[in-house]
């Protein structure tokens, strides 16, 4: 097998996944310092589409879809297809067929720093796919890349077998050795949120750290306040 397809690398064991698949992005992101989120250039074709689970990555050269191919036929369930298609947007990658494969076989969804197409068919399909734009252009099938190697998509460097997860504001990637860690500060994140979210209904509006915070960037002086 060529040095370019890396067919075996360790994948976020999927009790784990689960766990952190009941996150939101958003919250994933926070506890990540705010990193680790793709550009919001990339999309889900429709807003109600969600996906999580092990990046399997591939890199293809613009317009060309040969290496998606073999990455399908290599991927194991719960895979999601990270593809660094280099933000190029004449023609789609993906369309409906090879969505259909993907789905047979158990990939939980596919994200493209490229075009998809069929999107109206994708979206009845329910199938979650996350891309930065549409195109009607058929691709090309001609040209070598690789699999299983770090892509850097929407910005974010992302390596094989770590955890990416999606939803209506995009999708956020952390790597896979540190996403155990992150799990209970996320947990303690949600509950914050909602306490606070509780006692802003209750009539406490008031931002606390405000003040503080505008002194701390001159533009209150000691002692002014709002």
């Amino acid at each position: 097998m060529s040095s370019d397809i890396v067919k075996d690398f360790p994948r976020v064991p999927a009790e784990l996944a689960r766990r952190a698949a009941a996150f939101q992005p958003a919250i994933l992101a926070d506890v990540n310092s705010r990193r680790g989120a793709l550009h919001g250039r990339i999309r889900p074709l429709h807003a109600g589409m969600k996906l999580a689970g092990s990046a399997l990555t591939v890199e293809v050269r613009p317009g060309d879809n040969l290496m998606i191919h073999a990455a399908i036929s290599l991927a194991r369930p719960g895979d999601v297809l990270v593809i660094d298609g280099k933000g190029d947007l004449s023609s789609a990658l993906m369309g409906t067929i090879m969505m259909n494969a993907c789905r047979q076989l158990g990939i939980a969804g596919v994200i493209i720093d490229g075009a998809a197409r069929d999107s109206l068919d994708i979206i009845e399909m329910g199938y979650p796919v996350f891309a930065a734009g549409t195109n009607p252009n058929g691709p090309t099938k001609n040209i070598g890349g690789r699999i299983g190697h770090p892509v850097t998509v929407g910005g974010v460097t992302v390596c094989p077998g770590d955890f990416v997860i999606g939803d209506s504001d995009g999708v956020v990637a952390i790597e896979r050795e540190k996403l155990e860690s992150l799990l209970p500060a996320a947990e303690k994140k949600v509950d914050d949120e909602a306490k606070r979210i509780a006692a802003i209904k209750a009539g406490d509006t008031e931002a606390k750290w405000l003040a503080a915070a505008l002194r701390a960037a001159g533009v209150l002086r000691e002692g002014e306040t709002l």
